[in-house]
Parts: C-alpha cells; structure tokens; sequence
C-alpha cells in the first residue's frame, strides 16, 4: 500500500522533538511551521550549507517539464532540482540536499552516468542500490567492532535489548539519510527500517565529516553501490526511545521489522575511516 503522509496541519510537533526527526531541528522552521514553504525560503538555506556548492530548488511545474529532461539529468545539466510545493516528500528531500550535499551530489553524478548506459526506460542494479539508499538509507558510524558481528547475524535482541547502551554511550550511532524514511517518520508508529552503509570509525574521534566524505567519494566512483546486495537492514525502530514500544523486550520478538537473516546472505565489510 502507498504511504500517505498526514497533512501538515494535523501533526503533533512533539514528532519533530524525536529522533529521527530531531536530528533535523536545525530546519524547524521549514519542518514544523504552520504554513509550508515556499520555493524561496527552501533556496534561502542554500547558503548555510556546507562542503559543496548546491543546485537550486525549482518548483516542479508542467511548464518545468515541458524541457523532457529526466530529474536527474536536470541537476545535472541545470543544476535545478524540481521540488513539489506543499509536498513532504520533496521538502524532506530538500532537506537531506542542504545537510547533505556530497553525498546527494554523488547519487545523482552516478544516476547521471547509469543513465547514459542503459537509457531513461531501463533501471541497472547499481540505479536500485542508489535509489534504495536516496530514500531509505542511513548512515551507522560503528566504534565497537563487535556490534557488527551481532548486527550482521541479525540478534536484533542482542544488538537493541543487550547492548542498548552502546545506543547512548557511542559506539554505535546512526544518520538517517533517505527522505522517504523521515517522511514515514511523520506517522510515529511506523516501522522504519533503514537500508544501510556502515563506517567503522575510531573510538573518542568525531569523524563525521571524514565518514560521509568517504561514503560521497566511493560512490561517485563507483566503488559503492553498485547493487542493493551491499546494503545492509537496520530496523530504527529498535533503537532505544525511536518507537514507543521498544522500552519493552517483548517488542524485538514480536515486531515485524526484526527479521531473521536469510540462508547465505553475507555483508560486505565497513568502510574504514581514521584507524
């Protein structure tokens, strides 16, 4: 079934105080505003953002479209993003461009450059794993090695339940990434399970910046993402305090999100930064 974000107007702002929507209340004033913005005030944050120039943000119009251009292709040619108005999707989207446009501008180099191999009615397993984390996807900065061996055989119990302080203390912390993660965030009972990329970071080292610049690069070349294979599942839902169940172990035995590993599937190592 289609996800319907609720209307602006009927959303609790106590939904932007949580994670993973707190991690965003730099942009409170777009997000939890009575009125939406409008395509200006999206472009007059354009100027704050960091480590990389940014393309505008056009509203997408039937006279936008007229040009025939695939969206991509469009930033890439023209450096116009086309944004709906009033639309959670899009300004969500805008979002991840102002915190994170590296890693945006990456995506879309690679988009451009799948799309002139296999033409604009074809998808290739490398577009699949791009889109896949464009929408779904975050980033896990791992400072505690053993996590990942927990992580990878999937003991959800184990990496939430057993090791729930690694989640305040850390050595495990998450970014989320895809817009449409945080547009389904809008409605707090979701389930949210993101399709990640794990750093393995140095411990008492704030290598953020140093992480996503290494994500950023590996893509635009075309070390990474080149199938939705290499992505790895991570319920959010399980992250202490993120899902209103998850005070209770009950939650990561019955909660669909937590799904066994399948026979034969294996995940490709972190990316190393800083050791």
């Amino acid at each position: 079934m289609r996800f319907v974000a609720p209307a602006r107007g009927t959303i609790d702002p106590v939904i932007f105080t949580r994670p993973p929507l707190s991690q965003w209340n730099g942009f409170g004033a777009l997000l939890a505003g009575a009125q939406w913005p409008d395509i200006a005030s999206i472009n007059a944050f354009v100027h704050n953002a960091a480590n990389a120039p940014l393309p505008r943000f056009v509203a997408q119009t039937p006279e936008l479209l007229r040009d025939g251009l695939h969206y991509e292709q469009r930033i890439a040619d023209r450096g116009q993003i086309a944004t709906r108005v009033s639309n959670w999707h899009d300004l969500l989207n805008a979002l991840i461009w102002l915190r994170f446009p590296s890693l945006k501008s990456a995506l879309n180099a690679r988009q451009v450059t799948e799309i002139a191999q296999v033409g604009s009615k074809q998808r290739s397993r490398a577009q699949c794993a791009l889109t896949h984390f464009d929408e779904g996807g975050a980033i896990v900065l791992l400072r505690d090695p053993d996590l990942l061996e927990v992580w990878d055989a999937h003991d959800w119990h184990g990496l939430f339940w057993r090791e729930r302080a690694a989640w305040s203390d850390g050595r495990i912390r998450v970014l989320v990434f895809g817009h449409a993660l945080l547009e389904h965030a809008l409605k707090p009972a979701q389930l949210l399970v993101s399709k990640t990329i794990a750093v393995s970071v140095p411990q008492n080292a704030n290598v953020e910046d140093a992480a996503i610049a290494s994500i950023a690069a590996a893509i635009r070349c075309g070390e990474l993402l080149n199938d939705p294979q290499e992505l790895r599942p991570l319920p959010l839902s399980g992250i202490p305090g993120w899902h209103v169940d998850n005070a209770m172990e009950s939650f990561y035995r019955e909660a669909p999100c937590f799904r066994p590993l399948r026979a034969g599937r294996r995940y490709p190592g972190p990316i190393v930064v800083g050791c």
